[in-house]
């Protein structure tokens, strides 16, 4: 492994947001002169513990939902949030696809693992041209889960293929529905710390899944983004704000810490959403960074 970087816990952002709206000269948000991810990408889902159906298919709507041409009326969709990503840092050619699932149920390497026990999970997804994302289930603990941080994206290189090293992107998200959901599940939760306002009805009935969806969001952004530690953030290398995580907690207009903001509400089961999805599906995402306007980006 050559570079990874967090999402941060959702306790934290609350200190970014009040760094954006402060007086104080912010940290530059610049570009360092690396690669950007760009050509056809594949989505590989490696799902490590127990998943039922109906929560895998919220993440696999959500990424089959990424690059579908399809207009989704009313808008936003996914496709708009993403397609926003690709105006604000005109990566070359970009398109994200779903590739295979893997399933490993039985906890092959236990129930506690390491940010190497991770990288070998991730491994086992394709290693040319892929992003492999390993999702944990909720009985599993992550070093630094919970602690520090909601999630991780890196890269890494596999076996050679064809006698040439390729670097694969990787992606690790948490459900903390049992370990931590108002650390990492917030606004579906009430969070730890803050200002305690009533939690948003998730969108697809699942605090966890709807949390690691957004998890998911911020860290493709970022893998797209700064994919080797040298693209697009703000601050410290070993610690950087990337194109969604440089706006965690932004939703919707008129946020501020401890309130998502302004979301519309589906009249049927009172979710708060701000995008739309493939199977009629709805889903929270984070808002991105707009470089050109130095201003966080929401779709509603």
């Amino acid at each position: 492994m050559a570079f990874s970087t967090s999402i941060p816990l959702l306790i934290l952002p609350f200190l970014s947001l009040l760094h954006f709206s402060s007086a104080d000269q912010p940290l530059p948000f610049k570009y360092h002169g690396g690669p950007l991810l760009a050509g056809d990408i594949t989505v590989n889902l490696i799902w490590y513990g127990k998943f039922s159906p109906s929560q895998k298919a919220i993440v696999v709507d959500f990424v089959a939902s990424l690059s579908n041409s399809r207009p989704i009326s009313p808008a936003p969709s996914v496709s708009t949030w993403w397609n926003n990503l690709k105006k604000f840092y005109r990566p070359k050619s970009l398109s994200l696809s779903l590739g295979p699932q893997i399933l490993d149920q039985s906890h092959s390497l236990g129930k506690s693992l390491s940010q190497n026990d991770v990288i070998a999970l991730a491994a086992r997804g394709g290693r040319k041209n892929a992003i492999n994302v390993v999702l944990t289930a909720a009985d599993v603990a992550v070093d630094g889960f919970c602690f520090n941080k909601c999630g991780s994206h890196g890269y890494s290189a596999g076996a050679p293929i064809g006698g040439k090293r390729y670097k694969f992107g990787y992606i690790w998200v948490g459900n903390s529905e049992t370990q931590c959901p108002g650390q990492c599940a917030w606004p579906f939760h009430r969070p730890v710390y803050g200002p305690q306002n009533p939690p948003l009805v998730p969108p697809n009935n699942d605090a966890g899944m709807d949390g690691v969806v957004i998890n998911l969001a911020a860290l493709l952004a970022g893998t797209a983004t700064n994919p080797f530690g040298n693209g697009y953030y703000q601050g410290p290398k070993e610690a950087p704000l990337e194109a969604a995580s440089a706006c965690t907690g932004i939703f919707g207009k008129g946020s501020y810490p401890g309130y998502p903001g302004e979301l519309p509400v589906d009249p049927a089961t009172g979710a708060g959403y701000n995008a739309r999805g493939a199977n009629r599906r709805k889903f929270l995402l984070p808002a991105l960074f707009d470089p050109s306007a130095s201003a966080c980006s929401t779709l509603v």
